[in-house]
């Protein structure tokens, strides 16, 4: 589930090709002419192969005898992909995308909050509280430094479960809660310690219900902040539109 590190010509070839099938511009079930990409794009027949190979691997793309390299469809692909997300809020679907990950993490998040209050461990809270820390010194830093200590939060709440199912699921939410921290740390944004502080107090102190309570709040300030942030760069495209 690691991001595609591709770099250069090769990771630029990626990119836009998984762009172009996420955007629906290479529909589901179309062939891909690799020779008039080549030609395209002014890159070898073995570029193209090459950032095909990358595109399959994500279940995007297949190949059958006869009918050639062909856009799967979407129910083969592998939405969770750190790259296909990219992709999707790329090619303008962030909105339906983001609504979706808000649904799953009300799903998940608070019951995982209760069952951490329950069964947490010394160890568990102390990398909450030290994940809580890290998420302070990085409130004014680069967004990638807040976004990687938010998601260390999420994981060690995860792991107070202390059921291995809950752990794993950080692989539903963890590349599209990466695009949406990386969105709202861009923009302007209620401090986000105060509030994990909150869940963090109560798996502490052992409270379930308190724990549940907390996160719900959370969640519905997350969902504020990725409101704010994107009202206001819909309203700096009506600004930059031509009167």
């Amino acid at each position: 589930m690691a991001a595609y590190s591709g770099r250069g010509v090769h990771g630029q070839t990626v990119r836009l090709l998984g762009e172009r099938v996420l955007s629906g511009r290479i529909g589901e079930g179309e062939t891909i002419d690799l020779a008039a990409l080549s030609g395209e794009l002014d890159l070898s027949l073995t570029a193209i192969r090459e950032a095909i190979k990358v595109l399959a691997a994500k279940g995007l793309v297949g190949s059958r005898q006869k009918k050639g390299t062909f856009v799967r469809p979407r129910g083969d692909w592998n939405l969770l992909d750190p790259d296909v997300v990219r992709w999707q809020i790329a090619a303008g679907a962030g909105d339906v995308f983001f609504r979706d990950l808000a649904e799953l993490r009300d799903a998940l998040e608070p019951a995982a909050a209760r069952l951490a209050a329950e069964r947490r461990t010394g160890g568990d809270t102390a990398e909450l509280r030290a994940a809580l820390a890290e998420m302070g010194e990085t409130a004014d830093g680069p967004a990638e430094e807040a976004v990687r200590a938010d998601l260390r939060w999420h994981r060690a709440l995860l792991a107070a479960t202390h059921n291995e199912l809950f752990t794993r699921t950080d692989v539903f939410f963890a590349a599209g809660l990466s695009e949406r921290d990386r969105l709202v740390h861009g923009g302007a944004h209620k401090d986000p310690v105060p509030s994990h502080g909150a869940v963090t107090d109560a798996v502490a102190a052992g409270d379930p219900a308190a724990a549940e309570a907390a996160m719900r709040s959370l969640l519905a300030q997350a969902r504020e902040d990725l409101l704010r942030v994107t009202e206001d760069d819909a309203h700096e495209d009506d600004l930059e539109r031509p009167q």
